[in-house]
Order: structure tokens, then sequence, then C-alpha cells
């Protein structure tokens, strides 16, 4: 009893510094949306790899261009010429011709062979984007973005420190699941993502891209030999953020392009998706693999540890007032931090605030279950590499070096 209770106090304590850090990531986000930066507005390229259908591809893709910014191109890029998704592209490029602030066009990549397949079609679409563009932005699929997106993403970048002195290396938004239809994974789903979302703020060192919705300047992205890193990698955002911290370069968190994703899932692609995540940081971010296995071990052995002690010693008739005290205040103070979090969430995206106010049941009730699933994510990254992504299945032998097992 004595060592569960030592293991009860770290976990209460871990409780309430993780709840410091909610109010901390509502403050940052409350900050954020307040200040006013300068106009800074260069024709940027925005390159969108795709593949296959998204729940929603339509509307998502369709809000690339509608973004209230004065001149930029879609670059669209998919593997192949028979892809599902060229379909609806041409279809929105038909629609929006008479936009004359934005020219959209598509890239066929081909196949890759020694690295992911979306890291592949970016890399093309990079090489193949508008010499006119001083800046690079990079947006998933199944992101929906809001007209004021990429303008909000742009604009940090025009930031400097002194004169010619740089001081952003890229800007990040972060992705926010809101089930459509509901149901038990993909709620869950949204609340394991959410806890990433509030790892970004306002220590950009400390930052990371989410390749769904980031921005750098063309000449920081070939500075900081973003192409080498991609060589042989899977994961576009993990290679990116690798370059950019050996560049010495911050990564800055832009609240206003926390960018949502309507999507429903199922039991079998909740664990498939997120154990994907983990496997992939284990190989990018080993440390950070590390801590989320001690951490989420740590949390499902007490907490529910001491609901089964709790309900031991009912059933013994014995005392079991302390163990539950330990239990309810672990639980209180997550529930509290899914709140700040929440709130937060709802100040960069009020138009969905309906949406965000119907799950808060989950996010408040489902965080311990999520903290359970991240203990199953990190022990299945412990013992393979191997994840399918799009329907192509990856060996990840390095940072460095991708094996393409399967691409039907």
């Amino acid at each position: 009893m004595l060592v569960f209770y030592l293991f009860a106090l770290l976990v209460v304590w871990l409780g309430v510094e993780s709840l410091r850090g909610g109010f901390r990531y509502l403050s940052y986000v409350k900050g954020e949306l307040r200040r006013v930066r300068p106009a800074f507005t260069p024709f940027v390229s925005v390159i969108a790899p795709c593949r296959g259908i998204d729940q929603g591809l339509e509307e998502n893709l369709a809000a690339l261009f509608r973004q209230d910014y004065p001149a930029y191109e879609i670059i669209f890029v998919t593997d192949s010429k028979d892809d599902l998704s060229l379909a609806v592209i041409e279809g929105l490029r038909a629609k929006f011709i008479d936009r004359a602030n934005v020219n959209a066009r598509v890239i066929v990549a081909g196949a890759a062979s020694t690295r992911g397949q979306k890291v592949h079609n970016l890399r093309a679409g990079v090489e193949q984007s508008d010499a006119r563009s001083t800046v690079l932005a990079f947006v998933d699929s199944d992101a929906r973005v809001h007209e004021g997106w990429l303008r909000a993403l742009v604009a940090p970048l025009g930031d400097k420190e002194d004169e010619g002195d740089e001081r952003i290396g890229a800007t990040t938004g972060y992705r926010w699941f809101i089930p459509v239809r509901g149901g038990f994974a993909s709620h869950l789903r949204s609340v394991w993502n959410a806890s990433i979302a509030s790892a970004l703020g306002a220590n950009a060192a400390k930052n990371f891209c989410w390749g769904g919705a980031t921005a750098i300047r063309r000449e920081t992205f070939h500075q900081a030999n973003v192409l080498e890193h991609w060589r042989g990698a899977l994961s576009d955002d993990f290679a990116l953020m690798r370059a950019l911290r050996q560049s010495g370069l911050p990564i800055h968190f832009v609240p206003n392009c926390l960018t949502p994703s309507f999507e429903d899932c199922g039991f079998l692609e909740l664990i498939e998706f997120t154990t994907r995540q983990l496997k992939i940081t284990r190989v990018y971010a080993e440390p950070f693999w590390k801590s989320v296995l001690a951490g989420s071990f740590i949390f499902v052995t007490v907490f529910f540890g001491g609901v089964v002690l709790t309900i031991t010693r009912a059933a013994l008739g014995l005392s079991y007032f302390v163990p539950l005290v330990f239990v309810a205040v672990a639980f209180a103070l997550g529930a509290a931090k899914a709140y700040v979090r929440l709130k937060a969430v709802e100040l960069s995206l009020p138009a969905y605030s309906a949406e965000l106010r119907r799950s808060l049941w989950a996010h408040v009730l489902l965080w311990p279950i999520a903290s359970a699933l991240y203990l199953y994510n990190a022990l299945a990254a412990a013992f393979s590499r191997r994840i399918k992504w799009r329907g192509i299945v990856y060996e990840l032998k390095s940072p460095t070096e991708t094996v393409i097992i399967d691409a039907p």
C-alpha cells in the first residue's frame, strides 16, 4: 500500500502540472488571437498531397480555393493519374475558375520507391512550385481550413528581430478531430489527439510541425536543407522539424490555424491510426516515445489499479477512503485539464463551438481510456516498426530509411 500511495502522489503531482500546462495553453491561445501582426502577404505555393477519397474531401479542398489572400497557387499532387481524388479536384478547378487570386494545378508525382508517398509528393510539389512564391505552405486533404487560414499561417513569417534577420523558422497549426455522426471510437480518437494539440504553445524551441498546416519561407526551406532531410523519410513533418532544429530555427504555433478534420472511425481504424503515430514517433523522436511509455504506464497502473483496489477493499469490508480519494483527485485534475483545453480550442474554432460543446462529455470522461490507449500504442511501437498508411505498407528502418513492403 505504501508503494501505491507513493506512486499515487506522483500521479497527482503530474496531474497538477498538466492542469497548469492547460492554463498556460489557454493563456497562449488568448494572447495570440489578440495579437495584431503587420501585413505580410507574399505569393504562396500551397502544396496539397492527395491520395484516395477522404471523408468530406470536396468540402476540404474547396476551402483552399476560398482563402482571403491576395495571390497564391494550389498544387495538388497525386501519385497516379488514376487516383480517385482527381475527379474531385478537376470539378473544383472548373467551379472556381473565375477566382483571379488563385491558380490551381495538378502534378502526378508517380509512385515512391525509397521514401513515404506523401514525402515523395511534397518534394515534387516543391520542385515544381512557382518561382515567384516566397512561402511554401503544406496542407492535408483531410483538413478543412477557414477563409483566413493562409493569411494567419503566413503572417508570423514576416516578423523579424532585427532588419534582415528572420526570427521564425516555420509556422504550424494542428488537427482537431470533430466526429460527424459520433460513436465511441470517433470520440476517443478526438480525445487521444487532443493531448498532442495542447503540447504546442509559447516555447517555440520545443514546438513541432504538423504537416497538415505548416508554412515556411522558400529561402529558409532550402537553407535548412529540408529536401535532404526528406530523402528516405516517411514523416514529412518530423523530418522538417529535425531540419529546423538542427539549423537553430524555432517553430511558431498559430492557434488560429488549429484545423478541424470532420471524420468518423471504427475501433480498428482508431487502433491503426493511434499506433501508427506512436511507431513514427519512436523512429523520429525516441525520447518523446519513451516519456509517453513511462508516463502512461505509471498513470494506467496507479489509476486503474486504484479503481480495482478501491472496489476490492470495499467488497472485503476494508477501509477504501484513501485510494478512492487518490483516484477521484487524479480523475478531477485530468477532467479539468480537458475542459480548459476545450475552452481554448473553442476560441480558436469559434465557427464550430456547437460541435465542440457536444463533445465535452467525451473529453471530460474518456481521457483515462485515452491514456490506456497511449500505453498500448507505445508498447506496440516497442515491438514493431511496420505501419500501413493510405493503403501502403512501410517498414521504418530509421529517420532516413523507409522500406516500402506493399504498395497496391
